[in-house]
């Protein structure tokens, strides 16, 4: 009777491409009578050994943006919120042109009278703005539709987070999907082993119990694995109306260096809250302005039977019940609030980034160090595992035990990889770094093209 073997190697993932490796197929067509374990083992071996330079070829690869950002911008672009915000952005630029008019419009006046002899008026009136209304008001716009500017780029540079964070997320249960499903074809085969040497005397009815219960158990993880597959999948549906999107791993290009940056106004996630500041300001000369006593002129001319009448006439109000200084008043504390919320933006922030710049080095650090036990020991640690237990020398359960620990072993590397996107998009989308680092790193890759090509 003759058995199809399936041998694959247990940890499939390094960092670099950080992509799960493929399923190593070796099959070989075993006789109970004429083929030994020790072929067995060596085919097991083999597989591993081709897996692990599979793994090695991985390591040298290197995010390309290039190869699936457009894609991914020119989708995230075309969203209806994004559209939305474009519409703002129209709509910022056309508050400052309303703001740019005349704060008064001239007055015209008609009159008539009846009376022994008739008396017909014409009126015409304009107030001028002497406390500068119209500066301050379009300096207000000016301040407003670049407030709006500035919250629409850190609105879009945190959207751009989110659909980025599900978009890994998405490919991180992709490769645990793979790897569980790798898991169960391993616990399949084995079993089939185990079968041919409980026929032949070489194990208990225990250990073939034991293995049963292994493929059982890789089984439920594979299910559980699908489940978040398909989790992951509608979160990517639910922001960007479809799910299979271009999509490659960047891990290895995570910069360290946006931790360096130097917390400032100018920095996309404080300069709403600055020019809040300015605003409050400039809004203490509109109180002023709005308390201005402006003058109006006005042209009169008067007809009275055959009598003809022409008059200038000059109106100032007389601030005396009500001097406007309350109005300044509260104008002025609106400058200690807006300075103070700045104060308080930029606390959050440096709180933000001081996090960063501890969590994201000693990630990478772990991230390596693991990343270098996987590729130097990952590999040979399954296949000698293999063939010991093929050969006798441990027990199943030790077997068993050891091949939990490296599974382990591979998942714990994808939650460290999880871990770095996390801590690296939350930080890039909340200071609004994130959507100028990859148009950077698009414009630095294009141009290395160009340059290979030219040369």
């Amino acid at each position: 009777m003759k058995k199809t073997i399936i041998a694959s190697l247990l940890l499939g993932l390094f960092a670099g491409s950080a992509t799960a490796a493929q399923a190593i197929v070796g099959e070989a067509n075993l006789s109970q009578t004429n083929v030994s374990q020790t072929n067995v083992s060596q085919a097991m071996a083999q597989a591993q050994i081709g897996a692990q330079a599979q793994i090695g070829a991985s390591a040298s690869q290197t995010a390309q943006f290039s190869d699936w950002l457009p894609q991914v911008m020119q989708r995230f672009n075309s969203l209806p919120e994004v559209q939305a915000q474009e519409a703002r952005r129209q709509q910022a630029l056309m508050s400052i042109e309303a703001a740019d008019k005349a704060v008064y419009n001239p007055e015209l006046g008609l009159g008539y009278q009846n009376a022994s002899e008739d008396t017909y008026s014409l009126d015409i009136s304009q107030t001028i703005d002497w406390g500068d209304k119209r500066g301050v008001a379009t300096r207000i716009a000016q301040l407003e539709s670049e407030i709006l500017l500035s919250n629409i780029v850190l609105e879009r540079n945190q959207m751009l987070a989110d659909r980025l964070l599900a978009l890994t997320s998405q490919s991180q249960a992709r490769k645990a999907l793979e790897f569980q499903r790798q898991q169960f074809e391993i616990a399949k085969a084995q079993l089939d082993i185990a079968r041919q040497r409980t026929e032949v005397g070489d194990m208990s009815q225990v250990e073939l119990q034991l293995m049963q219960l292994d493929v059982a158990s890789n089984a439920a993880d594979y299910a559980l694995a699908e489940q978040v597959s398909i989790a992951a999948d509608g979160a990517v549906l639910a922001l960007f109306g479809e799910y299979d999107l271009p999509f490659e791993d960047f891990v290895n290009a995570l910069s360290v260096q946006a931790s360096h940056i130097q917390v400032s106004p100018e920095l996309p996630a404080l300069k709403s809250a600055y020019q809040q500041v300015l605003v409050a300001k400039v809004s203490t000369e509109q109180a002023k302005a709005d308390s201005s006593a402006d003058p109006s002129i006005s042209l009169s001319a008067e007809r009275e039977g055959e009598e003809n009448k022409f008059g200038v006439g000059v109106s100032i109000p007389l601030q005396i019940r009500n001097n406007y200084s309350e109005a300044i008043a509260v104008a002025n504390q609106g400058v200690v609030i807006a300075e103070q919320t700045y104060l308080a933006a930029e606390r959050t922030l440096l709180q933000q980034q001081k996090q960063f710049s501890l969590s994201i080095p000693r990630l990478t650090q772990r991230y390596q160090d693991w990343s270098e036990l996987v590729l130097s020991s990952g590999s040979k640690a399954a296949s000698s595992l293999s063939q010991q237990w093929q050969a006798g020398d441990i027990n199943t359960s030790d077997y068993l035990q050891s091949q939990r620990q490296m599974s382990s072993s591979y998942l714990a590397g994808l939650t460290l990889e999880s871990a770095l996107y996390e801590n690296w998009l939350n930080w890039m989308g909340a200071s609004g770094q994130l959507e100028g680092y990859l148009n950077s790193q698009l414009s630095t890759q294009g141009a290395a093209s160009a340059s290979v090509q030219v040369n």
